[in-house]
């Protein structure tokens, strides 16, 4: 294999459709005598003259004509496979699933949305939510998920991000609650009442708790659910208050998301950091062109809910 030189396959293919070395070497960006020299490599490579004179054309032998159109098929082929990646994605007939693990809020805001913009342009691409138990890295290296949406929060140093939005926590409350109807939510009237967390290991402290221990305050947490939408049906169905990120509660696809559930949202009483939801990947994904496109729309939807 060491001897063999795939270019004398393209410049087959090439004296064979032209039957002309000029013609050949103007195809391919050589000089007459450069192509000479290959048709000579080649037909020592053969053993087989392939063209011959016929008058001012040349002819080709049988076993050139017989050839003819393998040669063609794998010239084609061997530049398919050296083309770049990108260049390869056909979304119209793209067939493929992809595995994404992401939380309930934006599974239940923007699973919609962005299913209609993939579908609008690759038909044949389905997509699977995976529920999203911890942020171990161990499933995007082992390619059972493709991609997650969330927070940074692995340790994995090799995974790639992208930036989709940044988000602040917010309180929520039933249509009506006290702690609303009274006027401003002040810090200590806001750490007199009973809470719900959302927290997926069960802790019973949120970035709240920190600012309110600040000023010398403990709220009580009377129970702990796994998700904020889970937080956010308890709190519709009882006086106890909740925090979720402000994306749970609607966007610029999804209108007041809040209200329809019978909920009201307030400003928290005390500051808390922002955070930001990214895409995260493995490398080994990184210049996949079908995975690129996901992405790029990903990023496009999440942009448009939240500008």
């Amino acid at each position: 294999m060491q001897s063999v030189d795939l270019n004398l396959l393209v410049a087959l293919d090439a004296l064979l459709a032209e039957r002309s070395v000029t013609g050949a070497a103007r195809r391919l960006g050589l000089s007459p005598s450069a192509m000479s020299r290959t048709l000579a490599r080649l037909r020592l490579a053969t053993g087989d003259p392939l063209l011959v004179q016929a008058g001012r054309a040349l002819a080709a032998t049988p076993y050139a004509e017989e050839l003819s159109s393998r040669v063609h098929a794998l010239a084609h082929d061997a530049q398919a496979v050296l083309r770049p990646a990108a260049g390869r994605l056909d979304l119209a007939a793209l067939r493929r699933i992809f595995t994404i693990r992401a939380g309930e809020g934006f599974v239940e805001l923007l699973a919609a949305p962005l299913m209609a913009a993939i579908t609008a342009v690759a038909p044949h691409v389905r997509l699977r939510f995976a529920p999203k138990p911890d942020k171990d890295a161990k499933p995007l290296r082992e390619g059972l998920i493709d991609l997650e949406i969330g927070v940074l929060g692995t340790a994995a140093p090799e995974v790639r991000t992208q930036l989709l939005f940044r988000d602040r926590r917010v309180g929520v409350a039933r249509t009506g609650h006290p702690l609303l109807a009274a006027g401003s939510v002040t810090p200590e009237r806001y750490a007199a009442c009973s809470h719900v967390v959302a927290s997926r290991e069960g802790d019973f402290f949120e970035p709240v708790d920190d600012a309110l221990a600040e000023l010398g305050l403990k709220r009580t947490v009377l129970l702990v659910v796994p998700g904020h939408p889970d937080a956010m049906r308890v709190a519709r169905r009882s006086d106890l208050v909740a925090v979720v990120p402000r994306s749970c509660l609607g966007n610029a696809l999804a209108a007041d998301h809040a209200a329809s559930l019978g909920l009201e949202s307030f400003e928290l009483p005390v500051r808390t950091p922002e955070f930001a939801i990214s895409a995260i990947w493995h490398p080994r994904l990184d210049a996949d062109p079908a995975h690129r496109w996901l992405r790029d729309t990903i990023m496009a939807v999440g942009r448009n809910a939240y500008p």
